[in-house]
């Protein structure tokens, strides 16, 4: 059994592709295929000796059309975190207002300043329950007790903990540029300058990213 199963998983199979073209050819089924998230930013985020660097471009689209130059992306959760969103502006606005105000609720009712975790916590549990449905996804940040802390949230739920992130539809080229020059090092103004510098490349490589470029600057 175990060599028939070795031997089926040599090479590739291309059975996905050959039934995703029967699929599209039918006209029974072309209503029912996913469309595609358009997420039209660059947002990014890096640790960094004494806290945590997230920014993002300020460019904000209506399909090909530049809806307004000066878009705030960097939304407040609480004072000691903030996040950078991608996606529909809506459902952004919505799911870090409705963030902000499960904070605050915990900070009364403990008296003491949450934790980042906290946040992504609540967020990857209500993206999750709407499977994708939702167009937000976030870089979170924030400084508590454990130390400077940046995660990556996807619209489905899915986090990552990681040192530097980049997300929309400019992360490819931000991320080429990231993955270069990241040091664990970085002072303030490095990484202030890392940041800028990485999404600046998002700029200059995506359509749906533009305009000036927004810093978040979160300390102990």
């Amino acid at each position: 059994f175990y060599r028939i199963i070795k031997m089926e998983a040599v090479g590739f199979s291309f059975d996905n592709c050959r039934r995703n073209e029967r699929l599209i050819s039918n006209e029974k089924f072309k209503s029912n295929l996913p469309i595609p998230k358009k997420t039209g930013t660059t947002i990014a985020g890096v640790l960094f000796k004494e806290g945590v660097i997230i920014g993002a471009d300020t460019r904000s689209t209506m399909g090909t059309i530049v809806a307004e130059k000066n878009c705030l992306k960097v939304h407040y959760l609480t004072d000691n975190i903030f996040a950078c969103g991608a996606g529909t502006s809506a459902d952004l606005l919505k799911v870090t207002d409705m963030v902000s105000q499960n904070l605050k609720l915990i900070e009364l009712n403990t008296g003491r300043k949450v934790r980042v975790v906290t946040a992504v916590t609540i967020v990857k549990q209500y993206l999750f329950r709407y499977q994708g449905h939702i167009g937000a996804y976030l870089i979170i940040g924030g400084v508590d007790l454990s130390g400077p802390n940046l995660y990556s949230v996807s619209n489905r739920g899915h986090t990552d903990r990681l040192p530097f992130v980049t997300n929309g539809s400019g992360c490819l080229a931000s991320m080429s540029f990231f993955e270069s020059n990241y040091r664990e090092d970085f002072d303030l103004e490095t990484a202030k300058e890392f940041v800028a510098r990485g999404i600046a490349a998002g700029v200059m490589n995506d359509l749906g990213s533009g305009s000036n470029v927004d810093l978040c600057v979160i300390t102990k």
